[in-house]
């Protein structure tokens, strides 16, 4: 009789040992755990299970680099049928998902045909991809908000480490006064101490002469490979629309992706205590 108590199957995979995080494409990541070892003890055979079903997992930690080097995020629904021979180890998928962080591609298709293909081989049956946008996923909808989303500016990247000064002419070309509520969601930074990708939605609220939408998307993408605590990304964000740019009220808040069973939601304002009532997808 199998189980997954002391299995040799399980004995070379990345759970539960220290890991490094690979941000170029590698599919090789992916590790298989045959479904038998836990069946075996259940008197189930392959061809002759009592049911029928499928596991149905969310990514919502998904992202990779256009061809011109902007950032592209997705949420990511992804099937496997009962009957495939394996189940995918969780922290070699997560790992996997995680090299696809600085690693171009030419369209959403391309990233699914690799997702479909590498997660199919792995489980040994054909498994289903479907990616969406982080604030359209229909099976994890909630209700919307009224901020402007920059995401979607047509911008070419090539900075990765942080770099505040591209905020310097922000907004020194604009006369108009504005009152602007903002949302990027490719907001990327690594923990301090493990170096492990922490994702957020950053919503900006300020008035003031209007912030040029381009260099502030530059300057949030430039966290990318910038190792900090939540709390303290949120406040250098904060400091330095503050410094470089010519605003009044000034609101600062980012929800971050849980880990762990815990999501930490900085929020920083110039007129206001406590942070509003907010929640994403990737939430």
């Amino acid at each position: 009789m199998s189980t997954y108590t002391n299995a040799k199957e399980l004995s070379n995979l990345v759970l539960g040992k220290t890991t490094d995080y690979c941000s170029q494409y590698n599919p090789e990541l992916l590790q298989a755990v045959p479904r038998s070892l836990n069946r075996d003890s259940l008197g189930l055979k392959a061809e002759q299970l009592p049911f029928l079903g499928e596991d149905v997992w969310y990514g919502y930690e998904l992202s990779w680099l256009n061809n011109k080097g902007k950032p592209v995020v997705a949420v990511a629904e992804f099937s496997f049928p009962c009957t495939s021979a394996n189940i995918v180890e969780s922290k070699s998928f997560k790992l996997y998902l995680n090299s696809f962080n600085q690693t171009k591609f030419s369209s959403w298709q391309q990233v699914e045909s690799h997702l479909t293909a590498d997660l199919s081989a792995t489980a040994g049956a054909t498994a289903k991809v479907k990616l969406f946008p982080v604030d359209n996923c229909p099976a994890l909808s909630l209700p919307g908000d009224n901020a402007i989303c920059i995401d979607d500016l047509d911008i070419e990247v090539n900075q990765y480490q942080l770099m505040p000064e591209i905020l310097a002419t922000a907004n020194h070309a604009q006369e108009s006064q504005v009152e602007e509520y903002l949302v990027c969601h490719l907001l990327k930074s690594n923990c301090l101490i493990t170096n492990q990708p922490d994702w957020a939605s950053i919503y900006i609220s300020y008035s003031g002469k209007q912030i040029c939408h381009e260099t502030l998307l530059k300057y949030l993408i430039s966290f990318r490979q910038h190792n900090e605590f939540h709390e303290q990304c949120v406040e250098r964000i904060f400091c330095d629309i503050k410094h470089f740019c010519e605003v009044e009220n000034l609101s600062v808040f980012a929800r971050y992706t849980r880990r762990g069973g815990l999501d930490i939601n900085p929020f920083r304002s110039t007129s206001h205590k406590t942070a509003p009532k907010l929640r994403t997808i990737r939430q």
